[in-house]
């Protein structure tokens, strides 16, 4: 089991960890996992279909959006990093997509969409944030929308500095300075009924190799 945090450690931990991913953002995808599961995640975010309107949520360098936008009318694509929304708006061009910078723990949607996606951004919520972060994605789905994420719960020996009882890793750029994040490792079963418990019916899926996994579903009502 994986220890909470207190209120003011957690928020120096989700600074430092939005520094991360402004400071990694030029050399972001040289950090690429070393597993070759992406074109099933996408096959799978294909099926899904995310039509309508979507609203991405950590879109990063942009990786995801193009795909979005294969489906939908129109993405909305939020980051809190200014770096990230650079690389991001200069890959995916268009009167369709709206890029918004913001952090995602002090943001609240200004209107309501089909579709919520996120790709590799629920493992860096900390489980302490869990159920307000689902209660924000509840926040932006119309009536009947719909959610579906990709994430991975891979996590290296030289990253777990407090042991694997904890989500806190360290990680490092390029030039070797280190940096502290969250990666909360999900398993497919526990997530499912953790999801189920505050009134979402989610499927997640593991890939078939890797440690990546991907989940689809819709919010209900709260179980009893």
């Amino acid at each position: 089991m994986i220890a909470a945090m207190g209120t003011s450690d957690l928020e120096q931990l989700l600074a430092e960890q939005a520094a991360y991913y402004r400071a990694v953002a030029p050399e972001y995808e040289e950090h690429a996992l070393p597993f070759d599961d992406g074109d099933e995640l996408a096959a799978a975010l294909d099926t899904f279909r995310p039509t309508g309107s979507v609203l991405e949520l950590a879109c990063g360098t942009g990786i995801w959006t193009g795909q979005l936008l294969r489906h939908a009318t129109e993405v909305t694509a939020l980051d809190a990093s200014p770096e990230m929304l650079g690389i991001a708006s200069a890959r995916v061009a268009g009167d369709r997509v709206r890029f918004v910078e913001a952090n995602i723990f002090d943001w609240r949607p200004d209107r309501r969409y089909d579709v919520v996606f996120f790709g590799f951004w629920l493992s860096h919520v900390p489980l302490e944030r869990f159920t307000w972060f689902w209660s924000l994605v509840a926040d932006c789905l119309k009536p009947g929308g719909r959610v579906f994420f990709v994430d991975d719960a891979y996590r290296t020996p030289d990253e777990l500095v407090e042991g694997e009882s904890s989500s806190t890793i360290l990680r490092r750029l390029n030039d070797g300075s280190a940096h502290r994040a969250v990666k909360v490792p999900h398993r497919a079963d526990e997530l499912e009924a953790r999801l189920a418990r505050l009134g979402w019916r989610v499927e997640v899926h593991p890939t078939t190799t890797g440690p990546f996994y991907w989940g689809a579903g819709s919010h209900t009502a709260p179980v009893e």
